[in-house]
């Protein structure tokens, strides 16, 4: 019997079981899906500055630590594994093109310099001095300003979760794929093992302590926990440009639409926000609509076509706030789900309060806020359009 089984090996999982593994703990994780279907494979890699200020909220907080956490864990993945994650501070240049934009974005640099993030107010001749590139978008109305948040930073997701991968493996995790999980047994509060599907045959994996981290499935699998938590799927989809050379430097961002630039010439055109259950495919439609904003942005891209694209379910929450804590009905059992647009920014943060747990620590940081028996209501469709509203900045 291991120490801890933790179900789902997405990011947030690989990264709980690293930290366990990196603490002595016997680990074994059930993944489901292929590496390349998990929300955490195809995201984008943004991560906005994050302040650390006295009257943060608790998931700002949690932001502003991971992301401190984040620059030491790159630096072991590479030197445990030899992979560079990708991890750089590149800047985001966040632009407008109407009033209605120019009022939002006003609002939004207020509010970054009041939560003391470096944010430069850029107009029209402001933003080609930064990005040479836009100067197309410039002439042709599609960006009037904007500004500039030199502190923003990109990572490579892929490589990252490869990294986690076999960092977990290395520090002895058992990683079983293809594990899709039945039945969560409860006796006497205690799980009592997790009944899987693993390689055509039932297994039941027994473990001291369990983790779900299971990422839009959670909320299906947590109520054999005795916990009712949303992690409603929202789709994402992205497009992959191949560059014949470099454009951008920075990320760039118009409403919630961004391009982001890579080292070895290809471009992220993304993304959507789309309740549309667990549906993972993209449309021509929308990937015909991304490369377009591309090309009102940057020009013709110099003939450059789609390469591939994808899609992730991102694990919406209601409240907006991830589930981290133990399930209040069992003794062994810990969930670690929710975290929506920020699930691969938070896990560092969510690892080490999740590790922490486990051992019967006091954490590093207070949970309460995320605890999965906070209050929060059944999600309705209004609750499900305000979640996509506060998530689009039109709350």
């Amino acid at each position: 019997m291991t120490d801890c089984c933790i179900i789902g090996g997405g990011i947030v999982g690989l990264s709980i079981a690293r930290e366990l593994a990196g603490r002595g703990r016997t680990v074994r994780v059930l993944v489901r899906e292929p590496r390349r279907d998990t929300a955490s494979w195809a995201a984008a890699g943004i991560f906005p500055p994050a302040a650390d200020l006295a009257a943060a909220t608790p998931n700002e907080r949690l932001t502003a630590w991971s992301d401190r956490l984040h620059r030491d864990w790159a630096r072991d993945l590479l030197d445990e594994t030899g992979i560079d994650t990708g991890l750089r501070v590149c800047g985001g240049l966040h632009v407008y093109r109407d009033d209605a934009g120019r009022a939002r974005l006003q609002a939004n640099a207020a509010a970054w310099r009041a939560r003391g993030v470096a944010c430069e107010w850029l107009d029209a001749e402001g933003v080609t001095a930064c990005e040479p590139a836009l100067a197309g978008g410039v002439r042709r109305a599609a960006v009037l300003g904007g500004y500039l948040l030199p502190d923003e930073t990109q990572i490579r997701p892929p490589r990252h979760l490869e990294a986690l991968e076999q960092s977990c493996e290395r520090r002895g995790v058992t990683i079983t794929r293809g594990a899709t999980v039945r039945d969560i047994p409860v006796r006497a509060g205690r799980v009592d093992g997790v009944v899987a599907d693993v390689a055509g045959s039932s297994e039941t994996v027994r473990a001291g302590a369990y983790v779900l981290a299971a990422g839009a499935w959670s909320g299906a699998l947590a109520k054999a926990l005795g916990v009712s938590i949303e992690t409603r799927p929202i789709r994402g989809q992205i497009v992959q440009l191949r560059m014949a050379e470099p454009q951008l430097v920075r990320v760039v961002n118009r409403g919630l639409d961004y391009l982001v630039p890579r080292e070895d010439g290809t471009l992220l055109s993304g993304s959507t926000l789309e309740d549309v259950g667990f549906d993972a495919s993209t449309d021509e439609a929308t990937i015909t609509r991304l490369v377009a904003f591309a090309r009102d942005l940057l020009g013709d891209l110099g003939g450059a076509e789609p390469e591939r694209s994808w899609a992730g379910l991102r694990p919406g929450t209601v409240d907006g706030l991830p589930t981290i804590g133990r399930a209040p009905a069992c003794g062994n059992a810990f969930v670690a789900a929710g975290h929506f647009r920020a699930g691969l920014h938070q896990s560092t943060g969510t690892a080490v309060l999740i590790a922490d747990l486990v051992e019967g620590c006091r954490p590093t940081m207070e949970v309460d806020a995320f605890a999965p028996d906070r209050a929060a209501q059944p999600p309705t469709k209004d609750s499900v359009s305000a979640l996509l509203a506060r998530a689009r900045g039109e709350d």
